[in-house]
């Protein structure tokens, strides 16, 4: 069976995404260039000032998701 995929953090495995999540270094920075990517740049702002709150919806958003669904 496959590795399951998702498209959080560089469309990594599940595992691998879901480690990226919990470390909060990794998670700072890939949130700030996944949003960037989507071009939302108050979001970007506000995953560096408010960073715990969008590290603890992050990590859920993985976890129930597999994917960065909410504050994107």
């Amino acid at each position: 069976m496959a590795a399951k995929t998702n498209k959080a953090y560089l469309k990594q495995p599940f595992i691998v995404s879901l480690i990226l999540a919990i470390i909060p270094i990794t998670n700072i920075i890939l949130g700030v260039l996944y949003r960037l990517s989507k071009k939302n740049l108050v979001l970007v702002i506000l995953n560096i000032v408010l960073f715990p709150l969008f590290f603890i919806v992050d990590l859920v958003s993985v976890i129930l998701n597999n994917d960065l669904k909410y504050l994107v």
